[in-house]
């Protein structure tokens, strides 16, 4: 579904993504792993329109999008969970969800997919009239994939979505993301947690400095020695 190629991003002097190169299958969960800086939420802002790229190839279904605005990408089907969630504090939780729809004209299908968001997230239902900014952070986070959804999404991308959040509610996101998947949404993940994001990954990357350094299965990551000593605790 997904095909990056040769992508070269620079800030200012500094090389950010150095001619990266990555797929997600069609129907897959795929992570990409990294230390703090080493380029994984840059990818995604490429992938999303926020940032520009200095050359490559991102091709959704095979069509190149590299170079279009936001607003077309998630016209495309890509849709994005910010880091830091980026919810809008003075809406309320119903109108943060209409604003994932804002480029849908079919009303009946908005209301199958927040019907959706309410099953997946019945906290975020319960508080459908509350500002954003009075929800906890979990919640926050809940309704920030919720607004995702919205789109209708054939890819939904989340940058370290357990960023922030308390053990017990790290667990409640991952699961979140298998039921989604579960739907048939192809997700592209970027995650600090390498642990979680591992056992929960087909297929995984590890990004250092700018630099695809390794790839396989998500299975084969976790017993990956050099994985395991610079992520998960040796």
């Amino acid at each position: 579904m997904l095909k990056i190629k040769n992508l070269n991003v620079f800030y200012g002097g500094i090389h950010a993504l150095q001619g990266i190169s990555l797929d997600v299958p069609k129907g897959k969960i795929v992570t990409l792993i990294g230390a703090n800086g080493a380029g994984k939420s840059t990818t995604l802002r490429t992938l999303s329109g926020l940032v520009k790229a200095r050359d490559g190839q991102i091709k959704l279904d095979g069509e190149e999008i590299l170079g279009l605005p936001s607003n077309e990408i998630v016209a495309r089907g890509v849709a994005m969970v910010p880091e830091g969630r980026k919810i809008f504090p003075n809406l309320t939780v119903r109108e943060n969800l209409a604003i994932g729809a804002f480029q849908r004209n079919n009303k009946a299908e908005i209301s199958k997919d927040e019907e959706l968001v309410f099953t997946l997230f019945p906290r975020i239902k319960e508080r459908v009239s509350q500002k954003g900014g009075t929800l906890s952070g979990g919640e926050q986070q809940m309704l920030a994939v919720g607004r995702a959804l919205m789109s209708h999404p054939k890819l939904l991308t989340l940058d370290e979505p357990s960023l922030g959040l308390a053990p017990l509610l790290v667990k409640g996101v991952f699961d979140i993301i298998k039921h989604i998947h579960e739907e048939g949404r192809t997700v592209f993940l970027v995650e600090q947690n390498a642990f979680a994001a591992l056992k929960l990954a087909d297929y995984a990357y590890v990004m250092e400095v700018g630099k695809i350094t390794l790839q396989g299965t998500g299975q084969e990551l976790l017993q990956n020695d050099q994985v395991r000593k610079a992520y998960l605790g040796g």
